[in-house]
């Protein structure tokens, strides 16, 4: 795990675009539960292209109330930045590992021991949705001087200026927001999700991935009829709440992946 190559989340994902793949991200919690790491390697083996790590923060202020009560489950059992991350070294799961987090982890840490964390434990990229561009700098330095990249957002009222902006900044990939407001499952995929995945696909070649309210194989097929692959949540969050074991959200993950593949 530690032994990651430098770009190895945007690496990764374009070749498996260009070999045909739709992408596929899934979301798991840090910490949710004693066996959360074994979420992390089911969701590798049933065909995620890469997984997103949360390490659970007490305001999450992008996150809907599936992904704060997980977080809140977590924080409550004791979990910790620390620990999340030293546990990550031990999972059989060989594919990019993106941690999510808010700025105040990151700054309460300092950029460069926090990139170092990130680095040190086998993770390949970082999405701090809550740093403002114009203050990405200081992060991004650090980031860089460990190899984690920086994974920007992009949402359906960013002008096209700044998406151009966002799209040259990003590593890894370009994080397409579908909808306007706060992660969680909807019954259907919003318009503008079409949308903003053809936006971005005009200002970047790096992969363009959907997320907020992707909650069927239905939706992210939808979703990637324009956009490069998408990132599934919420959905799986709330089966783990719900008692799922780890076998059982690496059948639903499954199932994401057989849809995408047969489009």
């Amino acid at each position: 795990m530690t032994g990651r190559p430098a770009g190895f989340l945007e690496s990764h994902l374009r070749a498996r675009r260009e070999g045909g793949a739709k992408l596929l991200v899934p979301y798991v919690t840090g910490g949710l539960g004693p066996r959360w790491t074994e979420v992390l390697a089911v969701m590798a083996a049933a065909g995620a292209d890469a997984i997103e790590v949360g390490i659970p923060f007490s305001d999450p202020v992008m996150d809907g109330p599936t992904i704060q009560a997980a977080s809140q489950r977590a924080l409550d059992q004791g979990t910790t930045p620390t620990a999340i991350l030293d546990a990550l070294p031990a999972v059989d799961a060989p594919v990019p590992l993106v941690a999510m987090t808010y700025y105040n982890i990151v700054y309460r840490n300092g950029h460069r021991r926090f990139a170092h964390a990130l680095a040190s434990n086998g993770v390949s990229g970082a999405i701090v949705p809550d740093i403002p561009l114009e203050e990405l700098a200081p992060w991004a330095r650090a980031a860089g001087s460990e190899d984690v990249e920086t994974v920007l957002l992009a949402s359906p009222v960013t002008p096209d200026d700044r998406l151009a902006r966002i799209c040259e900044r990003s590593q890894g990939f370009v994080y397409g927001v579908s909808v306007m407001g706060i992660t969680g499952e909807r019954q259907s995929l919003a318009q503008s999700a079409g949308v903003m995945a053809k936006r971005l696909k005009a200002h970047t070649d790096k992969p363009v991935l959907l997320g907020f309210g992707v909650s069927t194989p239905a939706h992210a097929v939808e979703a990637c009829a324009e956009a490069d692959g998408v990132i599934v949540a919420s959905a799986l969050m709330r089966l783990l709440l719900g008692g799922a074991s780890p076998d059982q959200i690496g059948d639903t993950v499954a199932t994401f992946r057989a849809a995408l593949d047969r489009g």
